[in-house]
């Protein structure tokens, strides 16, 4: 068996992305644009930090800039209403499925409860 050499071993390591500094203003520029194409806090960290951004950098949270700007949708709501719509498209074509029947009262029931929770705020 042959060793690599260094410079085949780096070809073949994934590369990181180098990390950015950018200005404050540039960052929230930058959150806004993502939380209005539709992205949760969660998925715009993600997504800052594949591009090299690192949010703990910055002073503020993802989330208090979306809610400055009144773009902030609690991720949990926005979740369960997912699985909510998945659970009664399936329930139409799936009536003699009594677990699904089931499970849809229980979330049912877990978003009413989170829905009125978050309007209090």
């Amino acid at each position: 068996m042959q060793k690599k050499s260094d410079e085949e071993s780096k070809k073949t390591a994934v590369e990181k992305p180098v990390s950015k500094k950018l200005p404050q203003a540039e960052y929230e520029e930058k959150v806004i644009e993502l939380a209005k194409s539709g992205l949760t806090s969660e998925k715009i960290g993600e997504q800052l930090r594949r591009e090299g951004i690192h949010p703990k950098e910055h002073g503020k949270k993802i989330s208090k800039i979306m809610k400055e700007k009144g773009l902030y949708s609690n991720p949990d709501l926005k979740n369960m209403k997912t699985q909510l719509e998945n659970l009664d498209k399936h329930f139409q074509s799936n009536k003699q499925d009594k677990r699904a029947l089931k499970d849809r009262e229980r979330i049912h029931g877990k978003f009413r409860k989170l829905e009125k929770y978050f309007k209090k705020d």
